[in-house]
């Protein structure tokens, strides 16, 4: 898709938010947007399955229940994103830039969040369930209420994340941060003390 096309899609787009009857839903589904600039564009509520958007910068972006199912998103740029309510399932967001990003209600079931950089990204009340979350940096991340049920959270750093109420089953084996969790109540006190519900935990002495 060249510059032009996605120029009149986004101002279609913004004609749709304000009256749906004068515009038109941006619908990008499965275009290939990789390496393209959406800093700062609209796109709430558009539909981006499927779409290439890798190395893409979506910097300050507002995707309020965008659809960015099956998206291939790595090493795109979503810091100070607002994701929030969007649908996520099975998206590729390896090595993004999630920092400050706001992913609060998103279904972020089954994503690919490995090496991302997610620090004090909001997560409160995501569905992280099965996400791959595999050495994501979530250092003073919000997690609260966030579902985080049969997640690999193997190697992830969690200094300072807030994660009360939220759910977990994991396999303390090589996630050392999360690990020291229960042993070093300072460094996570919700997760620790609170009311966060741990299913089928397992320690690292555990065979």
């Amino acid at each position: 898709m060249d510059v032009e096309q996605l120029k009149e899609i986004l101002q279609q787009h913004s004609l749709w938010l304000k009256d749906p009857k004068k515009g038109k839903r941006a619908d990008l589904i499965g275009e290939n947007l990789s390496g393209a600039d959406l800093s700062g564009s609209d796109l709430s509520g558009a539909d981006l399955s499927e779409a290439n958007l890798i190395r893409a910068d979506l910097s300050g972006a507002n995707l309020i229940r965008a659809d960015l199912s099956g998206a291939d998103l790595s090493g795109s740029d979503l810091s100070g994103a607002d994701l929030s309510e969007a649908d996520l399932r099975g998206a590729n967001l390896s090595e993004a830039d999630l920092r400050g990003a706001n992913l609060s209600e998103a279904d972020l079931r089954r994503v690919y969040l490995s090496g991302a950089n997610l620090i004090r990204a909001d997560l409160s009340g995501a569905d992280l369930r099965e996400a791959n979350l595999s050495e994501a940096d979530l250092s003073e991340a919000d997690l609260f209420g966030a579902n985080l049920i049969r997640a690999d959270l193997s190697g992830a750093d969690l200094r300072g994340a807030y994660l009360r109420g939220a759910k977990f089953t994991v396999e303390l084996k090589d996630t050392v941060n999360l690990h020291t969790t229960f042993y070093n109540q300072q460094q996570f006190p919700f997760l620790a003390l609170n009311h966060s519900f741990l299913e089928s935990v397992k320690s690292s002495d555990e065979g």
